[in-house]
């Protein structure tokens, strides 16, 4: 397990204390639409995190062309349709760029710098010329409004049960998620980033923003900050 990451519930467990039942489940929501109105059509997308292919999937839909990377083979064995790749997105390498590269599920906010540092650094790796990477940003309340709980349309609960101190500006996070048949847990490190610790985050590694995709400022377009603004 990644350090401060535990999960419960039936099924596999991944290092970072996702079960890969669960997130088999989950139903994806708007984010596919979100990624889909700020890109070119038929993208190449490099997916950072893809997990079960929760969005994998609503993205090949979609006409894009994915390379889901996940740490976890066990979670790669949901994925269908896309070229997968199983190693730590912290260190990937692949010898080629795309279109968009994609950073979902709040992993920018990973608790250890060095972590984040590296995701950030696959990001731009792997960026063509012109591209730009998508990363979703946890909302400005995500560490306060706690406890909290979502009934999902689908027929589950989401509740963020606890936001704890750990070390050194980052929070333990310990979510658990509600089924009729069964429930699971997670616990994770979470660093909150303001929206000026995010860009100085982002400038560390030589990205700025573009422009922020949503109103909650949650989804950010970044490109290299050295392509000039238009």
């Amino acid at each position: 397990m990644r350090e401060g990451c535990q999960g419960t519930g039936p099924g596999r467990i991944t290092p970072d204390g996702c079960a890969v039942e669960l997130y088999a489940r989950l139903p994806v929501g708007d984010e596919p639409d979100v990624v889909a109105g700020a890109v070119p059509p038929g993208a190449r997308i490099l997916e950072l995190g893809c997990g079960a292919g929760r969005m994998t999937h609503a993205l090949l839909e979609r006409g894009f062309e994915v390379t889901a990377v996940d740490e976890s083979a066990e979670m790669l064995e949901r994925v269908r349709g896309a070229r997968t790749i199983c190693g730590p997105v912290e260190r990937l390498g692949l010898g080629e760029t795309f279109d968009v590269v994609l950073l979902a599920s709040f992993l920018v906010h990973a608790g250890d710098i060095g972590v984040r540092r590296g995701m950030l650094r696959t990001c731009v790796r792997h960026l063509a010329e012109g591209g730009c990477v998508l990363i979703q940003r946890e909302g400005a309340d995500y560490h306060t409004n706690v406890p909290r709980e979502r009934v999902d349309p689908a027929g589950f609960t989401v509740r963020i049960v606890s936001v704890e101190p750990a070390d050194d500006g980052v929070d333990s996070v310990h979510a658990e998620y509600v089924f009729p048949d069964a429930t699971w847990t997670q616990t994770f490190r979470s660093r909150p980033l303001t929206p000026e610790r995010f860009e100085a985050a982002l400038a560390e590694e030589g990205l700025r923003v573009d422009r922020y995709l949503t109103e909650d400022g949650m989804w950010v377009r970044a490109v290299p900050a050295s392509r000039t603004r238009t």
